[in-house]
């Protein structure tokens, strides 16, 4: 497994949490746009947020932004997804993606090459 994502859980509306992506000893992420995506129950997979390679630029969702944080630790090769201001629509099972260079679409699933595992988040009201 190249990307291991943690830190999903069960939270209440209003909370937080914070997500989080390890590359493995054979891939280094700071090499790489990084992204999260999440399921729904019953829905397809959609795009939450991306860090661009070159730095500096972030992408959103319309739904997270202002509530969700995306960054990224180089030294820790590690990927961060902070959530805030939960809300019962945010559950899903959350996605961590990554890609050498960058893609020239950051929202489509299908220009990200490795895949994380996935980590479930339960916001109930």
């Amino acid at each position: 497994v190249q990307l291991q994502a943690s830190g999903g859980g069960s939270v209440q509306a209003g909370g937080s949490l914070r997500l989080s992506c390890t590359g493995s000893d054979t891939y280094t992420v700071s090499y790489s746009t990084v992204g999260w995506f999440r399921r729904a129950p019953g829905k397809e997979r959609e795009f939450v947020a991306a860090d661009a390679w070159s730095g500096g630029r972030t992408y959103y969702v319309d739904s997270v932004k202002g509530r969700f944080t995306i960054s990224r630790d180089n030294a820790k090769n590690t990927i961060y997804l902070q959530m805030h201001s939960l809300n019962p629509v945010d559950t899903a099972v959350y996605y961590c993606a990554a890609t050498l260079g960058e893609p020239s679409d950051y929202s489509s699933q299908y220009n990200y090459r490795l895949w994380g595992q996935g980590t479930q988040v339960t916001v109930s009201s």
